[in-house]
């Protein structure tokens, strides 16, 4: 599983700098975001999100969100390179232009997947944070008790807090 979240971590470093010349910033980084979170939210709310082994289920989490929004992005560009009215809705520029730099824009379809992809992870990332904090204020608020009976009555009531406002946020 290790080497599984690993391989996907370096993958998604790999694929949009090799679509793009001059990628305008890094992806954050799996570790990276676990880490905020961890800062964001504190160790024992981080522990009650991931449950046992955190921070290696943090990252996985991460890696596998990362490599889905990386395909669904590269999904969006690719109907977006094909769409015939493009111009017509970005002021009058092709996708190459639009996305792209240097003379030709060859790496516009780079650029446009790893820039939708970047956006989708911070937005994921922010949710849960945001998520993580109104489920840690509301079991300050009931106790731990009655949140894990409002969840489930598991030691996952916390997960399932978290998930279930990170939805009702889309």
């Amino acid at each position: 599983m290790r080497k599984f979240a690993l391989l996907a971590a370096l993958v998604l470093v790999a694929v949009p700098a090799a679509f793009a010349e001059d990628s305008p910033s890094a992806p954050t980084p799996p570790n990276t975001l676990c880490q905020q979170q961890r800062a964001a939210i504190g160790n024992l709310a981080f522990k009650l999100l991931y449950g046992a082994n955190a921070y290696g289920k943090c990252v996985s989490k991460a890696a596998s969100a990362a490599s889905q929004a990386t395909s669904n992005a590269a999904k969006q560009c690719a109907a977006e390179r094909a769409d015939a009215n493009f111009a017509a809705t970005h002021d009058g520029k092709t996708f190459a232009q639009f996305y792209g730099t240097g003379k030709n824009g060859r790496n516009a379809f780079g650029k446009c997947v790893s820039s939708k992809s970047q956006a989708a992870v911070q937005e994921l990332q922010e949710d849960t944070i945001n998520a993580a904090k109104t489920c840690k204020a509301e079991r300050a608020r009931i106790g731990a008790g009655p949140l894990t009976t409002k969840y489930g009555g598991r030691a996952n009531a916390f997960g399932k807090c978290v998930s279930k406002a990170v939805k009702a946020n889309p």
